[in-house]
């Protein structure tokens, strides 16, 4: 296997990158990926994915609610009670990353910022999403130019993945396009039952919630949430100002206070379970990745256990 390590940029120190990515567990991600689209494609998932592909599964009896596009007229005469055709399965996985390029992606107080971490993971998954003939389509926004790549095959799939990571990152406000929107975009682009793998800090409103459900009614999504520990707890340095990346809103605190701390642990940590309920209300799979330290590890642990 090719590492995927190769297809990163040159680390600088404004932007240093995912920081290496070891051969052996690119290996093992590759065989948690390579059965996620073993179940998509058929055993668990067959059944989800009849009438969607150009083979003839069977016919059977209209039902209500059917799409009436679906209905075969040569059964329906021949019966003389209305048909519908329900076919296998397209052979062919397309992964959908839609990736998160807002201004809060640059944070970063450990060993790196959000947006490294999720561009090693786009660039992880990206890579073996193309192989064996599937196919990869990137969605971004939160930039202030989010771009819709169509699905591609191999090396020209990645090169849409590689030029939406390479544009130069915002320096302030919001983007063009919200979470939200981008989950309507990849659920109207996405014609056929996907992987939709969802890479963000998931910050701000949660008006994301709706379109998310919807996604995952008709696909299998994983959202990647990426967090750095400064998000999650306060230190104590004395005053300090708070700035909101997204709209430029400042704070000023003195972290010297115990309570404070205490206070802004609590309500982050509140924060953050409400956006976990959410994944699990809409049946979305959810993992979080850190800043600090190695988050290939976990991802991989966490595809390994939820595989199936």
């Amino acid at each position: 296997m090719r590492n995927a390590g190769t297809l990163l940029a040159r680390p600088t120190p404004a932007r240093p990158g995912p920081g290496p990515m070891a051969e052996g567990l690119l290996r093992a991600l590759d065989v948690s990926i390579g059965r996620r689209v073993e179940g998509l494609l058929a055993g668990d998932f067959r059944s989800n994915l009849l009438g969607t592909g150009t083979e003839l599964a069977m016919m059977r009896p209209y039902v209500a609610g059917d799409d009436v596009r679906r209905i075969d007229w040569n059964a329906t005469a021949r019966t003389g009670e209305p048909h519908v055709r329900v076919d296998l399965a397209e052979r062919v996985l397309v992964t959908w990353l839609v990736l998160d390029t807002s201004v809060s992606m640059q944070f970063g107080t450990a060993d790196r910022r959000k947006a490294d971490v999720a561009e090693g993971v786009a660039v992880a998954i990206g890579h073996l999403s193309t192989r064996r003939g599937n196919r990869l389509g990137v969605v971004t926004f939160g930039g202030s130019e989010p771009i819709a790549v169509p699905p591609r095959q191999g090396r020209v799939g990645l090169v849409g993945l590689l030029a939406a990571l390479r544009r130069d990152p915002p320096t302030e406000g919001s983007g063009a396009m919200s979470l939200a929107d981008a989950l309507v975009r990849t659920g109207a682009l996405a014609r056929q039952r996907s992987l939709v793998v969802v890479v963000s800090d998931f910050r701000g409103d949660r008006e994301w919630r709706r379109p998310l459900l919807q996604l995952a009614g008709h696909h299998d999504v994983l959202a990647v949430e990426i967090r750095d520990p400064r998000e999650q707890e306060l230190s104590d340095v004395g005053l300090l100002w708070l700035v909101d990346p997204e709209t430029g809103r400042q704070l000023r605190v003195d972290t010297r206070s115990r309570r404070l701390r205490e206070r802004f642990a609590v309500a982050a940590a509140a924060e953050r379970s409400q956006v976990t309920r959410v994944f699990s209300s809409s049946a979305v799979r959810h993992v979080v990745l850190s800043t600090s330290g190695d988050w290939l590890r976990p991802l991989v642990t966490f595809l390994r256990r939820s595989r199936g």
